[in-house]
């Protein structure tokens, strides 16, 4: 691997790890913005699908750990929005900050924390 993308990967890596322990999760505690119920429709489904590849399409795990609350109940809320939005270079988990902006990261934190809803027909 090149070393400028070396150099990007640990930048990302640092960034996101000083945010998750840094006084920025009390930033997650505010209310966020609901998404509108047809992008609430293509955030379920793109969790389900796109995030299911890897996590399990029940969430419950599979290349990647489970995303069920009690598997995040020790995370930061923030810490797992910026491990979505930039992902965890050196390891499958892409980012996914071209397709998400933060606050439907933060939606998507929020309803994970608390059992994701499944998709309508």
């Amino acid at each position: 691997m090149p070393v400028y993308l070396m150099l990007m990967h640990i930048k990302i890596a640092l960034t996101a790890s000083l945010l998750s322990i840094s006084g920025l999760p009390a930033l997650a505690e505010q209310p966020t913005a609901t998404p509108s119920p047809e992008r609430t429709r293509e955030l379920i489904h793109l969790v389900r699908q796109d995030c299911g590849s890897c996590h399990g399409l029940t969430l419950r795990g599979g290349l990647g750990p489970a995303l069920l609350p009690e598997n995040l109940r020790n995370q930061s809320p923030t810490g797992l929005k910026y491990t979505i939005l930039l992902g965890r270079p050196g390891t499958a988990m892409p980012p996914w900050q071209p397709f998400l902006n933060e606050a439907e990261a933060e939606w998507i934190v929020g309803q994970l924390l608390n059992g994701f809803p499944e998709e309508s027909p």
